[in-house]
């Protein structure tokens, strides 16, 4: 297992946990600096993406031995969700074929792991965006604002 820590211009340092080229975590930038980063091709990806290219990182393969089947089945219909677009739970638990566990996907969404592959930023509750975990309301807002989704 490798841990990368990776810099991204005016978001701040994140980190990715790889087995080989399988990710297993990933941690956001947030505030900081980094004093060595070692290069990449998923950390090329994540910067382009955040210097505004239209990234998909649906062909990143994940560690998802731990999910249930339903976890395995909300994290595949949240992959699915293109570049930009949104949805609410309620639909997000209808996509992963559960229509009636929006609840249940909300919960997948807050513990989820892979921020940027497996994309709940650009999920939003019915009346409003929801939330985001640690990172807030105004992480989750600048996302959607960099894909052009708001």
């Amino acid at each position: 297992m490798e841990v990368l820590g990776y810099e991204v211009e005016s978001w701040g340092v994140g980190e990715i946990w790889l087995d080989e080229d399988r990710v297993v975590n990933h941690e956001l930038p947030r505030a900081g600096a980094l004093e060595r980063q070692r290069e990449h091709e998923v950390i090329e990806r994540i910067r382009a993406y955040f210097a505004g290219a239209t990234v998909a990182f649906d062909d990143v393969e994940l560690d998802l031995d731990w999910a249930t089947p339903f976890q395995a089945k909300v994290a595949a219909a949240l992959r699915a969700i293109p570049y930009g677009e949104m949805v609410t739970y309620g639909e997000l638990a209808a996509l992963a074929g559960h229509p009636n566990a929006q609840r249940a996907a909300g919960t997948f969404c807050a513990h989820n792991r892979f921020p940027l592959f497996v994309p709940c930023h650009r999920v939003v509750a019915a009346d409003g965006l929801g939330s985001y975990g640690s990172l807030g309301l105004s992480y989750k807002r600048r996302l959607l604002e960099l894909e052009g989704a708001l």
